[in-house]
């Protein structure tokens, strides 16, 4: 196996004639008995593709005199190599092949981006190959972080271990004929790697010493954090941390209505008060940024004063703040104007940006991310304490579950990371995956420097066209007049405008280069049609490309219905058959991600799919060529059934139910709080709890949160009255549960809710009624009839 690849950017390949290029040609076959492979590109255009693809490079060889890429930049080749590859690489060793040019007629940039010259035909090509090849093996050598550096040297130093695992670097699995099966599929190497906290030479994860703490301390100075922890339960696990350490028993707490159920989990353990802050909505179904008026000092205090659990909470002053960064759907703050509007409500801001690991590394997501909050862009002593939870496995490069907490200091809330690391230690393992902390380390490596500009700015041109090939196609079907001229959307800007001469673009038309670099035309205008949310102003929030929704025909951003529709829940069965997996389906929109793994060809087959899917629409073909498994598992229902009449049969049920309508008003109109999360949870493992039937639940206490996939928020928390009958939080759910039963097999998925076997009834956890006499016997049941109910509070008076 090559120990690397180098190279060689010289205008005439092997073979090519010349004794420069013969010369040139030894030194590559001197560098291949040194363990390097040599690629050769003959123009800059070739050598520029090289270093678009090749990341496994070592060294380059560059021929200022090399021929350009045929653009008016007036530079030779080798300059416009040279300037590509401090786009790409950090510290790439670049020697410069030269023809008796003197150096003081290069451009004074040229030195900074090399590391020596050359000329062919004045030293000898084994000479020559052993400067390159002790170049690229120190290049190699300063490229591992420090983690992944000492487990590679430790590998490498073949001890025997005496310490758990048990499987003793996989030998244990070899004993066994199904173990050898897991052997050999996994790899020695991965087995070997899967070590002990005992093993001192790596350090440890709970002391952050070692190896492990360098790793923490280069992330933190990667991600732009004062101290940086690396969690290996994934961002859930970060977000149970952060609010057990920022939050205590019966103090409030503000939480994005919009937040992942782990948030909630971590208020279970604290025993906190939340205040929840309510997102705005579209037409579609789709959760909205928190509106600045909302996050408002005197706001929060009205929100404060009209909340039951934060009259009795043991100080009025909130102690901590959540909320989502960016959403689900893309949507991120300004988190230097978000930081001073919370900053007069609480001491410690905490961003869960569980999707946004990359914010830090592209100009089009500047200040919108926690860490870009600091005593540099807001000074003085209001500033909070800021947190940013991030599933680092999600859109940056790292396995599993593997995940980072950030942490800026301020200091009217300091963070001694002595007692931070008790709750640390509390939600951690005792046994960690070293690879996955390898993996972590990496991933903060692979962004450091230009290299992660390079990789996030990929994934967002790549968006950018996708986005733009969509619309383009919408247009070209409905211009073409030889088929039915719908076809599917992106929830996007219509246009831009470049700043630069101010002219106003069709979107699908706009310069990639434009989009791809110029924040304001991914900003959601305040009042533009194509959002749909309400009460924003300018610059507060910003759609990320990476995150592309794409809408289906039926409604539009304002909530209106059209006659007709493709519910979005039919186009993703669909796409499972093509063995495309979306991330999100709402009503009407469905998610799909461009992380840094994003290929032409993997978004080319998307857009396949698409069309092949319209045009089996306008075919009318029957489920049973489209569909099969679902035709197979519910026969009754859907045998001899056309894709089209099923589309209309569900959008007429869902225009008819309204759910669209129910969904926005649910989560606008929130359920009465009754009590503390954590007093629910204490009845539910004590048997305080029952299961109800949505017939039956009208006036009780939730036990437990119920989520609902789509939009993936909770529409009741622990805690919460379920209101009337005919209140929202119900009539919603019923409408669910009759979409449920009238088309099998396209349910939603609904966390909390557990479905009666024989009905198909949505059963969801509430609180034991209890006598109120028994309830007053003890402070410690909270409940319908405990001590914080309203009924309690008015049998007191």
């Amino acid at each position: 196996m090559a120990e690397g690849t180098v190279l060689f950017a010289v205008p005439e390949s092997p073979g090519g004639g010349g004794t420069g290029a013969e010369q040139l040609h030894r030194v590559g076959e001197e560098l291949t008995t040194h363990g390097f492979e040599v690629r050769w590109a003959s123009t800059s255009g070739d050598a520029q593709a090289v270093l678009r693809t090749e990341a496994g490079l070592a060294a380059a060889v560059v021929d200022w005199g090399l021929p350009p890429n045929g653009t008016d930049s007036g530079e030779p080749g080798g300059a416009e190599v040279l300037r590509q590859v401090g786009r790409r690489f950090q510290n790439l060793p670049v020697f410069l092949v030269m023809a008796g040019e003197d150096l003081e007629h290069l451009p004074l940039w040229v030195a900074e981006t090399v590391v020596g010259y050359i000329w062919a035909l004045e030293d000898t090509a084994r000479f020559i190959a052993g400067r390159v090849a002790r170049a690229a093996r120190g290049y190699q050598e300063e490229l591992l972080p420090p983690f992944f550096h000492a487990l590679r040297r430790f590998d490498d130093a073949h001890e025997y271990s005496w310490h758990t695992p048990a499987h003793s670097g996989g030998v244990a699995f070899l004993k066994s004929p199904v173990g050898r099966t897991f052997h050999d599929y996994f790899g020695e190497r991965l087995l070997r790697s899967d070590l002990s906290i005992s093993v001192e030479e790596l350090g440890s994860l709970f002391e952050h010493t070692g190896p492990v703490g360098a790793a923490e301390r280069n992330a933190a100075r990667v991600f732009g954090a004062d101290r940086t922890y690396f969690v290996l339960h994934g961002d859930s696990t970060c977000n149970r941390m952060v609010g057990h350490f920022s939050v205590t028993r019966d103090e409030i707490a503000l939480v994005d209505r919009n937040c992942h159920k782990s948030v909630l989990h971590g208020l279970v353990l604290s025993g906190a008060r939340p205040v929840y802050l309510v997102p705005t909505r579209n037409g579609y179904g789709l959760a909205g940024p928190l509106p600045p008026s909302q996050v408002r000092a005197d706001a929060i205090a009205a929100s404060i004063a009209r909340n039951p659990l934060a009259q009795s909470a043991v100080t009025s002053q909130v102690q901590y703040a959540v909320l989502t960064n960016s959403t689900y759907d893309g949507l991120c703050y300004d988190a230097l104007q978000v930081a001073r509007a919370l900053a007069p409500s609480t001491p410690r801001l905490h961003f869960d940006e569980a999707w946004f690991a990359y914010a830090r590394f592209h100009p089009l997501y500047a200040g919108r991310f926690g860490m870009s909050v600091g005593p540099d862009t807001f000074p003085g002593p209001e500033r909070p304490t800021v947190f940013s939870t991030q599933s680092t496995h999600k859109l940056l490069a790292a396995m599993s579950q593997s995940a980072m907490v950030h942490v800026k200091p301020a200091p009217r809330a300091p963070v001694e990371h002595d007692r931070f690391n008790e709750a640390f230690m509390m939600h951690g393992t005792t046994s960690p995956l070293y690879p996955m902390i390898a993996s972590l380390d990496v991933a903060a490596a692979m962004m450091d420097g230009p290299q992660g500009r390079w990789l996030v700015d990929e994934s967002v041109t790549e968006a950018i066209r996708f986005r733009q090939t969509v619309v383009r196609v919408g247009r070209r079907v409905a211009a073409a007049g030889d088929r039915p001229g719908w076809f599917f959307g992106v929830w996007q800007p219509d246009t831009v405008v470049d700043p630069a001469s101010g002219e106003r673009l069709p979107f699908a038309d706009a310069p990639v280069e434009l989009l791809r670099s110029e924040p304001s035309c991914w900003q959601l205008e305040p009042g533009a049609d194509w959002h749909g949310f309400a009460g924003l102003s300018d610059g507060y929030c910003l759609l990320d490309p990476v995150k592309v929704t794409l809408t289906c025909p039926g409604i539009d951003a304002g909530g209106r219905m059209a006659d007709w529709g493709v519910p979005a829940r039919v186009l993703t069965a669909y796409l499972a058959t093509r063995n495309i997996v979306v991330e999100k389906t709402d009503t009407y929109t469905t998610l799909v991600l461009f992380s840094m793994g994003i290929t032409k060809g993997k978004w080319g087959t998307l857009m396949d799919a698409l069309m092949d899917f319209k045009a089996l629409y306008d075919q009318d073909a029957p489920l049973e060529r489209l569909l099969p498994e679902l035709v197979d598992a519910h026969p009754r229902r859907y045998a001899g059934q056309t894709l089209r009449a099923l589309c209309q049969e569900m959008h007429d049920h869902l225009r008819e139910a309204r759910l669209v309508e129910l969904l926005d008003t649910a989560f606008q109109e929130l359920p009465e709080p009754v009590a503390p999360p954590q007093h629910c949870y204490e009845r539910l493992i004590r048997s305080g709890t029952e299961r109800v039937r949505l017939a039956d639940a009208a006036d009780r206490t939730a036990a437990a949160m119920v989520t609902v996939t789509p939009p993936g928020i909770p529409v009741l928390m622990p805690g919460e009255n379920t209101g009337a009958p005919d209140g929202p939080l119900l009539r919603y759910l019923r409408a669910l549960e009759s979409f449920d039963r009238r088309f099998p097999g396209f349910h939603s998925e609904t966390h909390g809710v557990t479905l009666d076997p024989d009905t198909g009834d949505y059963l969801i956890e509430c609180v034991r009624r209890i006598p109120a006499q028994s309830a007053t016997r003890s402070n410690r049941t909270h409940g319908e009839s405990g001590p914080s109910s309203p009924t309690a509070k008015k049998a007191r008076k």
